[in-house]
């Protein structure tokens, strides 16, 4: 029972660590692929990427470290509904800011 946990934390603290890396990888690719000239690929898509992963990193540490997979639902859907009114605060601040 404790090495499953002990598994299962090191896989996701792996996989955090593979998506911290990818932000450098990202923001370097051209000069990491030398096979071939990636001309697509510039800094707003390597921001796109980057913020993509941070999402992703978010949802791992709020589920597995800080134990919110194995919560109840209900305390999982308060916990998004108050991230989704977050997000829907900072849209209405910044129109009044502009």
């Amino acid at each position: 029972m404790a090495s499953d946990r002990i598994r299962l934390y090191t896989l996701v603290y792996l996989a955090l660590v593979g998506l911290a890396a990818s932000k450098y990888i990202f923001f370097h690719l051209n000069e990491l692929v030398f096979f071939a000239e990636i001309t697509w690929w510039g800094y707003w898509e390597a921001m796109g990427a980057t913020m993509t992963t941070a999402v992703l990193k978010t949802t791992l540490i709020v589920a597995y470290f800080q134990h919110l997979r194995w919560e109840p639902r209900s305390l999982t859907n308060l916990m998004l509904m108050s991230v989704a009114l977050v997000i829907l605060l900072m849209a209405a601040a910044s129109f009044s800011i502009t």
